[in-house]
């Protein structure tokens, strides 16, 4: 029922449609009831006495009746699917928005197929529970009702000798309901394993084939496959064995006609007409019961799919706006400063309590771990910062911050001079240009796709950062240029063109703070000075985090530090840390050559 009301408040401004649906649902079904009460009169009053006076009123008006409910029914059906419809529209929206705006802590906890199958699959069955479940059991109710009611005012003795056999169906139905409850839910968690495999695979698929891994796939998704047919069966199962009872429940009803009302008749008891009049409506006191089995499932099929639905509605949000938020300056200068930043997790990767944060003995006992300690520094506005380090240094966590993507445990994070979570998280991020290592693009043109955070950015402006970026030869050189439609993640381009697109997406927003992640890993050395040159030289202000492992990356940079497990190891300039002898003059070492007989790792990065 909670979630029938869940359902209910959701179907919004076309809620009077639904209950007018519903409405008409109950009228139509009561109508059944009219043509077997005239049928009474025509047995009794027209065919046995052979009085013709009365045929063709109560023929005209059994045709009239039939008409109009069929009308009606017609009407109730568009109805429902309106009213549905919006319902199913209304609650899509709603996900999306949530989806949108939820913090990646809680994207983590659910795989792309398993959100699509909520998105897609649940809501369809919600959806189906409204349109047509619902009308159905007003429809069974209304008849039962109706029927049980008519023959009780055609002859109450016989009418109580059908009703005593409602009982039983009820007791089976009970018992069918609390068998398959549990069996639904196993069904829909099937059914997202499924749906995550595949994606997951459609997803990986060169991967998939890089590896020649197609028969380990297939392997895979068979089991999976096997695992939503074996339970679909013993769903069915489970339905087979209390189907037979329900139907023999309901069948008695006709039998308990024939042979009660047959004695009633004989006895001079009721008439022909009343005999007939039950022996034709028989069905509408069984079909109700008959129905009561799959209705009852379709509800439990409901409850699960509307239970998935809403753990995803409305998700929590662990970094959002605070109440008091305000929207960043339409110009930021772009002067970036870590103030004795720390980030801790715990041992499933959420953020460990800032109680714990503080106790390094009580964390590591509890299985936390420090991603960011104590980590201090200053880039002042137009300056370029290089971020150094191995994989699992802390780089990228420090881009996530500044984005707010997470929250330090401890410690802030300020831009300007003012803690960044101050400022609304949109306006925040719309003076923050990332272009990172891993490209996503949409498959849309390429002048979208560089457009993407500028909605008005004129053909001119899509060049001229085309241009700044390197990716206007390979452009241009496409069979319709910019207006060629790139495949779903840039199937198609190389991954130094992606990255290019990504560089040039985030300079079309002109941003106050460019963050650069691994963003040149793929390119060759030209390319990079190139890019690098146009950077310099950019037409807006805007302050540069550039996070690298090659030092090549690093020309022309403010201030460079170097990170290693989470701490700032060393910070100065180019020049500065050459004569420090330490971890980057190392690094300086291995990848000039220049190592003592240290060879040149073949791919330029820093040891791990």
């Amino acid at each position: 029922m909670r979630h029938l009301l869940w359902a209910w408040n959701h179907i919004g401004p076309k809620r009077p449609l639904f209950v007018l649906g519903l409405c008409i649902a109950a009228i139509s079904s009561a109508m059944l009831v009219v043509n077997p009460m005239l049928a009474v009169r025509l047995i009794d009053e027209v065919i046995v006495p052979q009085n013709t006076a009365l045929l063709l009123p109560l023929l005209g008006t059994m045709f009239a009746v039939q008409v109009g409910r069929l009308l009606l029914r017609y009407g109730m059906v568009v109805l429902m699917e309106i009213s549905s419809t919006s319902m199913l529209t209304a609650v899509r929206r709603r996900l999306y928005d949530g989806l949108q705006n939820a913090d990646m802590a809680f994207l983590r906890r659910f795989p792309t197929g398993n959100l699509m199958t909520r998105m897609t699959s649940d809501l369809e069955r919600t959806r189906h529970t409204m349109a047509w479940v619902s009308y159905q059991i007003v429809d069974a109710v209304t008849i039962f009702v109706s029927a049980l009611v008519f023959l009780l005012f055609v002859h109450v003795p016989l009418a109580l000798c059908l009703a005593a056999v409602t009982p039983f169906i009820l007791i089976v139905s009970r018992l069918f309901v609390g068998r398959i409850r549990a069996r639904f839910v196993l069904l829909r968690q099937k059914l997202t394993s499924l749906s995550t495999t595949v994606s997951e695979n459609i997803d990986g698929n060169r991967v998939v084939k890089a590896f020649a891994r197609e028969p380990h796939e297939i392997d895979k998704f068979e089991a999976h496959n096997a695992a939503f047919r074996d339970t679909s069966v013993e769903n069915a199962l489970i339905a087979a064995k209390y189907q037979p009872a329900l139907e023999g429940f309901s069948q008695a009803l006709a039998v308990i006609t024939l042979a009660v009302g047959g004695i009633f008749l004989m006895r001079g008891e009721m008439t022909a007409g009343q005999y007939l009049a039950f022996s034709s409506f028989t069905w509408a006191l069984a079909n109700p019961l008959r129905m009561l089995g799959l209705l009852l499932a379709d509800i439990q099929a409901f409850n699960a799919a509307s239970a998935m639905i809403e753990e995803i509605y409305d998700p929590e949000r662990g970094i959002k706006d605070k109440p008091d938020a305000i929207p960043a300056p339409e110009t930021l200068r772009g002067e970036v400063e870590f103030r004795d930043v720390s980030y801790r997790v715990d041992g499933t990767g959420e953020k460990a309590d800032e109680n714990d944060a503080r106790d390094t003995d009580i964390t590591a006992s509890a299985g936390s771990r420090d991603i960011l300690s104590g980590v201090s520094f200053k880039v002042k506005a137009g300056e370029t910062l290089g971020i150094l380090g191995a994989t699992g240094a802390g780089k990228t966590t420090v881009v996530n911050m500044l984005l707010r993507f997470i929250e330090p445990s401890s410690g802030k994070v300020l831009i300007d001079g003012r803690n960044i979570a101050d400022y609304t998280l949109s306006s925040l991020r719309s003076h923050i240009g990332l272009a990172s290592q891993d490209v996503f693009l949409f498959s849309d043109t390429v002048s979208a796709n560089i457009a993407y955070g500028a909605e008005r950015l004129s053909g001119e402006e899509i060049v001229k950062r085309a241009v700044d970026a390197d990716a206007a030869g390979f452009v241009e050189a496409m069979g319709d240029g910019y207006d060629t439609l790139i495949g779903e993640r840039g199937v198609g381009l190389s991954g130094g063109q992606k990255q290019r697109l990504s560089l040039a997406r985030a300079l079309a927003i002109r941003p106050a703070l460019l963050i650069l992640d691994d963003t040149t890993s793929a390119v060759d050395s030209e390319t990079e000075r190139y890019i690098q040159e146009r950077l310099r030289d950019l037409d807006f202000p805007c302050t540069k985090i550039i996070i690298a492992q090659r030092l090549s990356s690093f020309r022309g940079a403010s201030q460079i530090l170097v990170m290693d497990r989470g701490r700032i190891v060393e910070y100065g300039t180019h020049e500065e840390l050459l004569g420090n002898n330490g971890f980057y003059r190392k690094i300086w070492d291995l990848q000039n050559g220049m190592g003592g007989g240290a060879s040149l790792t073949p791919t330029g990065e820093l040891p791990r």
